[in-house]
């Protein structure tokens, strides 16, 4: 379902984003939280190959990937991010790989490309250092629902309010979200944010309201067929497309305050996605990290 552009231009001004996004504070919480939950011997590799003996070694280059796609060497990337799923919100929510990514690639096969390349003990330092990057890029953007979806380019071309201020509404699920969530919408800085956040979400999902569904939240998961994988969970976050970010459809969206009842029923979504996307990066790279060492102990015995 497309918008015409009478629908999407609702306003021409509005504030500047927000200091934090899912391209910081979102990506940078999952990163933290992955960090409390990796393996001794996978934190040990990472740090190694990330070149990072700090606490903050995932944290540090969780949005390396979103700078990378605007210099002329990443362009190349630029597709690698999300997903354009064509389906019809809020009427029927799906991710078909061949019918919505891109020939030059998506978030999907993107993640697939790049653990592989991270298993590799063939390829040098560098590029493998590069694919960990990527790695745990991907697997935050594909846990952020508009990168699910191709409505009006991922809801980049919806307008909305935000306490009163226009904006579209991939910021809104990017951003402001989750700043209200976990500030009340002041600005902060990222980091001690999402480390705040990140130490919430982990002890929800070590005994709290998370502990009980954390072991479903890896069913999917599968080092041999990453692309499964990432499909898996690019659909299970694409439904949320119908439920909670279009539930009355792109249309009916168009000019609404978001900040209020639309809030209080995003917001739970928004948090369980970030402890998901935290949880299941810190089992992939555990996965990825052993799997490497495995063939490198092998490769080196030949």
């Amino acid at each position: 379902m497309k918008l015409s552009t009478a629908l999407v231009a609702f306003g021409a001004s509005s504030i500047p984003q927000g200091v934090v996004a899912w391209g910081s504070l979102g990506h940078i919480t999952t990163a933290y939280l992955a960090s409390h939950l990796v393996s001794n011997t996978t934190e040990s590799y990472l740090k190694y190959i990330l070149y990072n003996d700090t606490s903050d070694y995932l944290a540090n280059i969780a949005t390396w990937a979103d700078s990378a796609r605007y210099t002329q060497w990443g362009r190349f990337t630029k597709t690698f991010h999300f997903i354009d799923a064509k389906d019809d919100p809020p009427h029927s929510c799906n991710v078909d790989l061949a019918r919505d990514c891109k020939e030059t690639g998506c978030v999907v096969t993107s993640l697939a490309n790049y653990t592989l390349q991270s298993l590799d003990p063939g390829l040098s330092f560098r590029d493998r250092n590069i694919a960990m990057k990527f790695v745990v890029h991907f697997i935050g953007d594909l846990h952020q629902p508009l990168h699910n979806e191709d409505v009006a380019r991922g809801g980049n071309g919806i307008h909305v309010l935000w306490r009163g201020y226009e904006m579209n509404l991939h910021h809104v699920w990017d951003s402001s979200i989750a700043e209200a969530l976990v500030n009340g919408g002041r600005r902060g800085k990222p980091f001690e944010l999402a480390k705040r956040w990140s130490a919430e979400l982990a002890a929800e999902i070590e005994s709290g309201k998370f502990a009980k569904e954390k072991e479903a939240w890896l069913r999917d998961i599968d080092l041999n067929d990453a692309e499964a994988t990432a499909l898996a969970w690019s659909r299970e976050c694409n439904a949320y497309v119908c439920t909670h970010v279009l539930p009355e459809g792109p249309v009916a969206i168009v000019g609404q305050e978001l900040s209020g009842e639309y809030y209080e029923r995003a917001a739970p979504v928004v948090e369980m996605l970030v402890a998901k996307g935290g949880y299941r990066l810190a089992a992939w790279l555990d996965l990825i990290v052993d799997e490497y060492l495995s063939r490198q102990q092998r490769d080196d015995e030949l």
